[in-house]
């Protein structure tokens, strides 16, 4: 950990909060699944309240990816049951995720969400954390720029896919310039893999622009 923000890698830090949803210890409470963890600035702001509409729009596709949210800022638990009540009665949604209570500001300070120069506001922060608890993506945005939840559901899918494919995932996938909706095959590590490797792809096994650069549908 670098400056009180943890690195790509990490466990993430082990915490005690009050949620609207009632005290949880994390990353323990969601041992075994994925999670998105992000901060936002303040309740009742207007940016704030288009992304949690957003992540609430998208619940269940996080929900069917074994994905669970979890938000924070620095506002105490009755500003979070409020505004969330706010947002029932009139907009018509449903927030159905957790709301973590910082109003002493320490879980921000341990995970370096403190926004400088904007006082004791947070950044738009997100961490997305793999079923061990470890730390796979970290995004942050300034307050004036809210987030694009699709990017992060992109995310959380890239990163199951290379997991369970031994892949990595292209730019804008699935809808990459160059491959569409395939993914990248590891570069071959000696000359002997290189060959074997354009060999394969003599087969239509794989495609390949040359032996560092092949590529594959899923399945």
């Amino acid at each position: 950990m670098i400056n009180g923000i943890p690195l790509l890698g990490e466990k993430f830090p082990s915490l005690e909060v009050q949620t609207t949803h009632g005290r949880m210890k994390l990353p323990e409470n969601y041992k075994g699944s994925w999670f998105v963890f992000f901060s936002h600035p303040a309740d009742f702001t207007p940016v704030c309240t288009t992304e949690f509409v957003a992540f609430q729009k998208r619940f269940e596709e996080f929900n069917k990816l074994g994905c669970k949210l979890i938000g924070l800022s620095i506002d105490q638990v009755f500003s979070h049951i409020k505004w969330v009540e706010w947002i029932k009665e009139n907009l018509d949604i449903e927030i159905r995720f957790p709301i973590i209570a910082d109003d002493t500001g320490e879980v921000s300070k341990k995970l370096g969400l403190i926004h400088p120069g904007k006082g004791t506001n947070t950044v738009r922060g997100v961490f997305i954390v793999d079923p061990e608890g470890v730390i796979r993506a970290i995004l942050y945005y300034p307050q004036e720029l809210g987030r694009n939840m699709d990017e992060i559901l992109r995310i959380v899918k890239g990163l199951q896919v290379s997991d369970v494919n031994d892949v990595a995932i292209p730019a804008n996938w699935p809808e990459n310039e160059l491959v569409r909706d395939r993914v990248i095959i590891p570069p071959a590590s000696d000359e002997k893999a290189a060959k074997e490797r354009l060999e394969r792809a003599k087969t239509g096994e794989i495609e390949c622009y040359d032996w560092w650069f092949c590529h594959k549908l899923l399945g």
